[in-house]
């Protein structure tokens, strides 16, 4: 009878798992395509964003148009030779070489990002010649921005952050 219980029991452990990893998944599918965006939710890893978001908070995101940003806002975006997105607050709207371009930087950093140039893994930088490969751009191009902050949740992404941490994942 104890036999029974017990492989009952550990039964039961799989079907849990298995239906909470199902309801993750759906949760996380539903947010990309009601927020479209492919990251609807991330982890901060820095303390640039302070006060404002610290580290192992969790924001939600929001994919939008370029022209739905404004100063003010909190972005996500991608750059070259980083791992990870860079989410950090658009400061100004500026043209660049006739494109639109964003002035951008982290709540708790002194200077605003600057975004090398790496035309292989971003093709859409040769629109902003006549620059050459390794020269910097003074702001962000507007095909990197990727996602706007809706929400935040608080503290409840550190112990996943230290996880990946202690095992060299980040």
């Amino acid at each position: 009878m104890a036999k029974e219980k017990l492989l009952k029991g550990w039964k039961g452990d799989i079907v849990f798992l298995i239906i909470s990893l199902i309801v993750v998944f759906v949760v996380h599918t539903g947010l990309k395509i009601a927020l479209h965006t492919e990251s609807p939710l991330v982890i901060v890893i820095s303390g640039s964003m302070e006060p404002t978001f610290y580290r192992g908070d969790v924001v939600l995101l929001k994919g939008v148009l370029p022209d739905e940003i404004k100063p003010g806002n909190v972005v996500v975006y991608r750059r070259p030779y980083t791992r990870y997105p860079i989410i950090h607050r658009v400061k100004n709207v500026m043209e660049y070489n006739g494109k639109r371009c964003f002035v951008i930087q982290g709540d708790n950093n002194w200077i605003h990002d600057f975004y090398p140039l790496d035309l292989k893994e971003f093709p859409y930088l040769k629109t902003y010649l006549p620059l050459a490969e390794g020269d910097v751009l003074p702001c962000i191009p507007e095909e990197a921005i990727e996602s706007k902050a809706l929400l935040v949740f608080p503290k409840i992404g550190y112990p996943p952050l230290v996880i990946r941490e202690r095992l060299g994942l980040g």
